[in-house]
Order: structure tokens, then sequence, then C-alpha cells
């Protein structure tokens, strides 16, 4: 039964907002299950209640039931199960914002209307304080491994292709650094976490380790595949900022900061080193004389 007369366009817009809302109904409830804090399990399945008491609000505006979307939940459900609930919550919280223009549409004339942007608010307060993931907590160690191994390999992949202009020396002399430089980097973040309070210096150190090794292999990936290191080069920088971008969305998503702010600052610094690298490599071969 629809409680009021809303015109074709409005009615568009609260099906759309109306299949979220059964959309996240089940998307909560799962992501519910994922949890082992009671308190998180608790809070999740309150959330996918509301949800569905928004979506039978909104079927009395529109008068029509809908269908789940059955892709939609398996996909939230892996994003979550891979990068984490706190990303996968956020990311939904995100697209829920446009929820709000609709409803305002008709907070004045419909009854109901202002309570459910006030529950759309109070979930977004409330997820941000209340996921505590071990992989969020350790982000500064992940920064310092992916950060680390993109500056440094980046830099010297590049000062080693103008130096050797061979890939097979370049690819073998980046990978013996960059393996060597993850366990160092590994010992000292283990080091400099041990002093710290609330954290686990092994796990810290593993983190830092783990996200080094990945970037130098993904970066030296490109050296094998092709002969030319001219053209290798070339796909380990596009590799890098690739790595940069997919990072800083991850934080800036999880975190609420700024993407366009961190991924700039992160990739200038990287390619800045990069650049540099190159030319010394250049200056080194021109002054010395070395020929490989």
């Amino acid at each position: 039964m629809v409680l009021v007369d809303i015109d074709a366009g409005i009615k568009e817009r609260l099906l759309v907002e109306q299949q979220n809302e059964i959309d996240s109904h089940h998307i909560y409830g799962s992501l519910s299950k994922l949890i082992d804090d009671k308190k998180n399990q608790e809070i999740l399945s309150h959330i996918s209640e509301d949800e569905l008491r928004h979506y039978v609000f909104l079927g009395s505006l529109t008068g029509e039931e809908l269908q789940p979307n059955k892709a939609k939940i398996l996909w939230y459900t892996f994003i979550a199960r891979v990068l984490g609930i706190t990303f996968a919550v956020k990311l939904m919280e995100h697209g829920e914002k446009g929820a709000q223009e609709a409803y305002g549409a008709l907070v004045d004339s419909v009854p109901g209307v202002r309570g459910v942007i006030e529950d759309e608010e109070t979930h977004e307060n409330t997820l941000i304080d209340m996921i505590n993931e071990e992989r969020l907590e350790y982000i500064g160690s992940i920064v310092l491994g992916l950060n680390d191994a993109l500056v440094e390999l980046t830099g010297t992949l590049a000062g080693l292709s103008f130096a050797f202009q061979n890939n097979k020396l370049i690819a073998l002399s980046g990978l013996i650094t960059g393996i060597a430089a993850s366990m160092s980097m590994g010992a000292s973040e283990y080091l400099s976490t041990r002093a710290e309070e609330g954290k686990n210096a092994l796990k810290a150190s593993a983190y830092t380790g783990t996200a080094y090794v990945l970037t130098v292999l993904l970066l030296v990936l490109p050296f094998f595949v092709f002969n030319n290191y001219l053209m290798s080069l070339p796909v380990t920088l596009i590799i890098g900022v690739l790595i940069i971008m997919g990072f800083n969305y991850y934080v800036s998503v999880s975190k609420d900061l700024n993407f366009r702010k961190q991924f700039f600052e992160m990739a200038g610094i990287s390619l800045g080193v990069s650049g540099l690298s190159f030319i010394i490599g250049a200056l080194v071969k021109m002054f010395l004389g070395v020929e490989v």
C-alpha cells in the first residue's frame, strides 16, 4: 500500500534505494557470521534488521516487492573475506550516501523518512568505532614495507637498467637486493615495534617483510618476462603506480583518508627516486666507463 502520492522520478529513485536496503540486509547478515567477536556480531545483526525495516518502509511507499541481488551479496562477502570486513563495510557505506538525497526529497512530506536518514547516519558512526581488525592495526607496518620496496626497488631497477642494459642481470640483481632488503626491513620493524604497547613485534615484522617481498616480486617480474630493458622498466613503473593506487584506495576507504593526496604523495616520491636513480646510473656508466 502506497502511503503518499509520488511522481515517477521519485519512485524510481526510491526503488533503487529499496533494492539497496534489501541487499544490505542480507550483506550485513552474512558479514555478521564472519566475525568471531560477539559484540560486533550483535551490532551487524542489528544493522541488518534496520535495513530490513527500511526496505519494508520503502516498499509501503513504492508498492513494490523486490528480490535481493545475490551477485551483489556474494561480491561483498567475497571482498570481506579477502580485504577485510572494515573495507567491505566502508565501501557499502560510501554507496549509501546517495540514499540520503533520495530520502531528502520526501523528508518534510512523508512521516518516517527522517528516521531512516538518522538510522543511516548512526550506522556509519557506529561502524567507524565498531570494527577492530588486526590488518588495520598493523597498517603502518604494511605501509613501511610497501613504500620502502617501491621507492628503493624502482630506484634500484632504474639505475641498474641503464648501468647493465641486460635484463637477466637487472632481474637477478634486483631480486637479490630486494629479498635482502626485505629481511633487513623486517628485522628493523621487529626491533622498533618491540618496545611499543599493544602491538606484536613479530607480527609487525611479518607484515612489513611480506609487503616488501610481494612488491619486489611484482616489480622485478617484467625483467623476467621481456628481453629488452627499455620495455621492462616502463612496465615496472606502471606496476608500481598500480600498486600505489590500489593500496591507497584500500587505506583511504578503510580509514577515511584523502585518496588523491595519499596517492600523489606516494607516487611522486617513488617515481622521483626512480628518475634520479636512472640519471645516477647513466652518470656512473659514463664516468667509470663500465661495460657489462
